[in-house]
């Protein structure tokens, strides 16, 4: 493909990567899985020395790649995979922070659909709304892979947010109440938005990290290393 390596990912072989890619935030958390999950892995690097790696789960290829925080972030690492890559499917996996008292720290929990005041969709493709579906296809294996595991799979509208800190402290409640958002992360409006956008798939799967309830907080090590559940899940897609 002449348009590759593009801006930010440094890989001139379009072949090395999988038609499926997990995305973690965290490039740390994409070794992880890597290192823990994958067979015969190769790795290919971005620009910003975020790395990706490529391996075989149970003997299908699939690769896994850190997008870094932000809606900006994953937005142009996603659409470089998508457009440029031949990529086909994206599924986020990452963790969130619970609006809601009936998900706990270590649950997993499958996005429908992310609710976000970012203007991504907008300027990007001149897209409206304030809501970005997840791929129902793409969903319904990650339901089946679940019920395959024996993990149980909590589901709802998730909070995509550009704001880390702020002033209003009961925003989340609002949220919950008016919009149904049950849990909040940064990322997946804009990797849905630009699936849309170029007819691709994307899901996202996420892992309660803390709660806005009983302000119960994981570690960065706990993050990094202990979300298996949405990790076996999300690989049962390589095959």
């Amino acid at each position: 493909m002449s348009n590759i390596p593009t801006p930010h990912i440094a890989c001139d072989n379009p072949h090395l990567i999988a038609k499926t890619v997990l995305m973690p935030g965290d490039p740390l958390r994409a070794k992880f899985i890597a290192d823990t999950y994958l067979t015969d892995v190769i790795c290919f690097t971005s620009t910003r020395n975020i790395l990706g790696y490529t391996g075989k789960y149970n003997g299908k290829k699939i690769s896994v790649m850190g997008s870094g925080m932000g809606m900006p972030s994953i937005g142009i690492y996603s659409y470089e995979l998508f457009a440029f890559y031949g990529v086909e499917t994206i599924v986020r996996i990452g963790s969130a922070g619970s609006y809601d008292e009936k998900l706990n720290v270590y649950d997993t929990i499958l996005a429908t659909d992310a609710y976000s005041e970012s203007n991504y969709a907008k300027v990007a493709f001149g897209m409206s709304g304030k809501k970005m579906k997840s791929s129902a296809s793409v969903n319904n294996k990650l339901r089946s892979a679940a019920t395959k595991l024996g993990i149980e799979l909590k589901e709802g509208t998730i909070h995509s947010s550009d704001v880390f800190y702020g002033n209003d402290a009961d925003r989340w409640k609002r949220l919950f109440a008016e919009k149904n958002c049950r849990c909040v992360e940064m990322e997946s409006f804009a990797l849905f938005a630009n699936a849309k956008a170029l007819k691709k798939k994307a899901a996202c799967l996420l892992t309660i990290s803390d709660s806005f309830i009983t302000h119960e907080v994981t570690t960065a090590l706990e993050r990094q290393n202990s979300f298996h559940n949405m990790i076996r899940i999300a690989l049962e897609l390589a095959k």
